[in-house]
């Protein structure tokens, strides 16, 4: 879903470039400087030049505008991506974690096998041993059984002669012995061999029994042996079912990584493809950036202002005396011989000062020397200076035509009196204004 969404988004931004692109053509023309102004046709067709580049600039700077808003588009886009990558990322390290954590508990499920197995090969050795001490047991007491039988037949055919040939027996003990004493000592052998026999006979029932117990025994260690294998063959059966179901996880989370690695990277192909584009962006507001600068150029070559000639105005109207003249002179308040770079006229406080000539206000401000002060450039590095006014009615870059009133005469600065200090700069050094007054 996520791919879809960036796909989709990643088409339009790159539409969005694409229009930008193709809408951006870039008018640069330059143009000469107009040095004849008296011509009509020639100062209309200024006029409509300057009118041209500034539509271009205007249009330039749209698309400039529109590229700057697909390169934040592209940029928003990529922090996007790279914000997917970093969710990517650390999700997939939380699997790695998580395969780590499986990997140790599928070590610990084979060392449990392994433990396993060996238990059982050593039951099965005790098992083997247990079967091999019960096939001994069985020979011991087969053996036994064998006496026992022997010596029980033995007794019983002692038993069956000595009823048949009882009356013959004691007879002939009675009759064959030498005495009283000889009889009694041979019934008291007889008694002792059949006393004999039967404690004989006992000691192999005896035998027989502990044989038995202990074939029993055997056989009950092995019962013992054989259910504790099956124990272990459960164990083992269900550690191997263990292992095989961490082997599936631990096999699907590596599954996961891989596609978390393909995602990740599928991503950081779209992050390098926004780079190439934004910086193509980059490139392309550059030049839109240059073509700007050569039309703002070509706009301020166009718009440069062209001195007429002919002579000024007179700043002071109906007032022509001249209190201090343009040249060295005793300065009256520092008393050191200065050069007075413009002409004083007297005028009383409030009087009007006009535009010598027309032009273009470049200063309307105050300093402590010159007091409210007007600077104002007529083209072809002609300026003039009015120094002293009491009052500014003119701001910067404000046009103004020869004879309009641009302030009024007073003492500001340092000054002894109400007057206006009228100078002119001619390629940026202070000349004679009588060059250029009436």
């Amino acid at each position: 879903m996520r791919s879809r969404l960036f796909a989709i988004r990643f088409m339009a931004v790159v539409l969005c470039m694409s229009l930008c692109t193709a809408q951006f053509v870039l008018p640069v023309r330059v143009y000469a400087d107009e040095d004849d102004d008296d011509d009509e046709d020639s100062s209309d067709s200024s006029s409509s030049e300057i009118d041209e580049l500034k539509r271009q600039i205007e249009e330039t700077k749209a698309a400039k505008q529109k590229a700057n808003e697909t390169k934040s588009a592209l940029a928003s886009g990529m922090a996007s991506v790279q914000q997917i990558i970093g969710s990517l990322q650390t999700e997939k390290n939380n699997v790695v974690t998580y395969v780590a954590t499986l990997d140790a508990a599928m070590e610990q499920i084979q060392d449990d096998l392994n433990s396993i197995d060996t238990a059982i090969s050593e039951n099965r050795i005790q098992i083997n041993e247990a079967e091999q001490a019960i096939e001994r047991a069985q020979e011991a007491l087969d053996e036994a059984e064998a006496v026992r039988q022997a010596q029980y037949d033995s007794i019983k055919g002692q038993i069956r002669f000595m009823y048949t040939t009882e009356k013959n027996t004691f007879l002939s003990l009675i009759f064959t012995s030498k005495s009283i004493a000889d009889m009694l000592n041979r019934t008291q052998y007889i008694s002792m061999i059949m006393n004999y026999d039967e404690r004989k006979l006992e000691e192999y029932a005896k035998t027989v029994e502990a044989a038995e117990e202990a074939k029993q025994l055997l056989e009950e260690s092995k019962a013992k042996l054989d259910e504790k294998e099956q124990e272990l063959e459960a164990k083992l059966e269900e550690q191997k079912s263990k292992e095989y179901d961490m082997a599936t996880l631990i096999s699907a989370k590596e599954a996961e990584i891989g596609q978390y690695n393909a995602e990740i990277g599928s991503k950081e192909m779209q992050v390098a493809e926004y780079k190439k584009m934004i910086a193509e962006q980059d490139a392309e507001i550059a030049a839109i950036e240059a073509a700007l600068r050569k039309q703002q150029a070509a706009l301020a070559e166009a718009n440069k202002r062209v001195y007429g000639g002919g002579q000024f105005v007179w700043p002071a109207p109906s007032y022509t005396r001249i209190s201090d003249d343009y040249g060295m002179r005793l300065h009256p308040t520092l008393g050191v011989q200065m050069m007075h770079n413009g002409v004083d006229m007297a005028a009383p406080s409030g009087s009007p000062i006009l535009a010598a000539a027309d032009g273009q206000v470049i200063a309307a401000s105050y300093s402590s020397s010159m007091g409210n002060y007007i600077m104002i450039d007529h083209g072809s590095d002609l300026i003039t200076i009015y120094m002293h006014a009491s009052a500014l009615n003119v701001s910067v870059g404000q046009e103004v035509s020869a004879g309009d009133r641009i302030g009024s005469v007073g003492s500001t600065g340092r000054s002894t009196g109400p007057h206006l200090h009228f100078g002119v700069r001619k390629n940026g050094a202070y000349v004679s204004p009588w060059s250029y007054l009436k």
